[in-house]
């Protein structure tokens, strides 16, 4: 008998635990800030506490279920179209001899709002980022003040970066989604800057939870002044990197993974910066043939 109740009580506990991954497939859109939020423990030093749970602030109304439901089953109607159809929602042989893709283009606040900025002030340092249309709305404008200093906090050794970085694709129910570039060869884009040298970041789904902070990283120079320029970057030239730190097991972009991409400036000088986007896409370069830039090792079986 007590075993008994001692079983019952443990699967109503494990049941309240999970009841949110019951809930999560049909309530994703509603719930994922708040569980986001409600599942974070850490706080840095100083900060306050929120005083009303995060859970409060959703809105469980059956009007809006209903609205949000329908959004989602439009979405997942298109999806299944697309697929049905071919890579990307293109019929195969299109898929196959395509060489050049536009990823993100700037022409409206609309695109502006497919990205996120960040700088050092979520560590509480003292950078400035903002975002916005350039000159006849023909490209995005990333521009702010670089600050060095060191919050005071006992804490943080280092501070001084801002960076720009395109959401993560969501599908239908708040499903991840990835990004395929296995088609193409080359990073492309259309850029404008003050000739300070930029980090272009890529980031790929982790197979395991401890490569959540893996990420692919090469630079961007720019040469200053009035003209545009059109940067491309081969996929074989990024390298890993976790936490800003290099890696020694170096391998190969899963291109088929890819979960977004950013730029970051951390070049350690104070003072304004500025770099205007038309574009970014992708390009299948024919000619190059490298498949990896960097030396890999082979570990040693363990005795």
């Amino acid at each position: 008998m007590a075993l008994t109740v001692t079983l019952l009580n443990s699967a109503y506990l494990s049941g309240r635990c999970c009841r949110h991954k019951v809930l999560h497939p049909l309530l994703g859109p509603l719930l994922s800030d708040s569980m986001s939020k409600l599942y974070s423990s850490y706080r840095r030093p100083g900060s306050q506490p929120e005083k009303k749970p995060s859970w409060q602030n959703t809105d469980l109304s059956f009007k809006k279920s209903i609205e949000v439901l329908k959004t989602q089953l439009s979405m997942l109607k298109k999806e299944t179209k697309d697929y049905l159809v071919g890579p990307g929602g293109h019929p195969f042989d299109q898929y196959l001899l395509q060489q050049t893709k536009v990823l993100w283009e700037f022409r409206s606040q609309e695109d502006l709002n497919k990205w996120v900025i960040s700088s050092d002030v979520e560590i509480g340092g003292k950078s400035e980022v903002y975002l916005k249309l350039g000159r006849n709305n023909q490209a995005a404008l990333l521009y702010g003040t670089l600050n060095t200093e060191v919050p005071r906090d006992g804490e943080t050794k280092y501070s001084g970066y801002c960076s720009m970085r395109a959401k993560p694709p969501v599908g239908s129910f708040a499903r991840k989604k990835y990004y395929d570039w296995s088609n193409f060869n080359s990073l492309y884009l259309r850029v404008r800057g003050d000739g300070r040298p930029w980090m272009v970041n890529i980031y790929t789904d982790p197979y395991f939870s401890h490569q959540k902070d893996d990420l692919y990283n090469y630079f961007m120079f720019t040469r200053g002044g009035p003209y545009w320029e059109e940067i491309k970057i081969p996929f074989s030239k990024f390298f890993l990197s976790s936490r800003g730190r290099v890696q020694d097991n170096q391998h190969p972009i899963w291109l088929d993974k890819i979960s977004t991409l950013g730029f970051t400036i951390g070049d350690k000088v104070d003072g304004p910066f500025q770099l205007e986007i038309d574009f970014i896409g992708l390009l299948n370069d024919r000619a190059h043939t490298e498949e990896f830039a960097y030396e890999t090792y082979e570990k040693t079986s363990q005795v």
